[in-house]
């Protein structure tokens, strides 16, 4: 088994798969896991929940991409205006697809090779969210549409 990699991101559970979701400090990663376990909720999505946010440990193993919490910040969930906030999560989660906040290369129709990325040796596919461009809607059609992979 491969050793774990800390990577600073935040993982949502959503159905069998969950989203890594990357980005730079301030691009709304904490904001993006709250909107879609909130869909979860309202029954926008089947199912979602809280695998770890900021800093998370993923790991290449039997062909997928495993995402854990780090230790110290399992179940903790910074909501911008209420501070840090306890939720149920998972222990950990097979990455089904990768969102990038603020990505360059987000395009108004993006090449193919931005459609996907690899982690710790791992292909997955890609979301590549342009700045200031909210990133929930994209999700959910990503999800619901033939490309999406959950």
């Amino acid at each position: 088994m491969a050793a774990l990699a800390t990577i600073h991101a935040s993982a949502v559970l959503i159905g069998a798969k969950a989203a890594l979701i990357r980005g730079p400090a301030g691009a709304g990663k904490s904001q993006l896991a709250l909107a879609l376990i909130e869909a979860g909720r309202t029954g926008a999505l089947p199912f979602a929940r809280l695998v770890g946010d900021d800093r998370v440990h993923v790991e290449a193993s039997a062909g997928h991409l495993l995402v854990r919490p780090a230790a110290e910040l399992a179940g903790l969930l910074e909501v911008r205006g209420l501070g840090i906030r306890r939720l149920p999560y998972e222990p950990v989660a097979a990455v089904g697809f990768i969102v990038d906040l603020a990505a360059a290369d987000a395009g108004r129709l993006p090449a193919r090779e931005a459609a996907e990325t690899a982690v710790e040796g791992i292909v997955l596919p890609r979301l590549a969210v342009a700045p200031a461009t909210p990133a929930l809607p994209l999700v959910l059609v990503f999800l619901n549409t033939a490309a999406g992979c959950i």
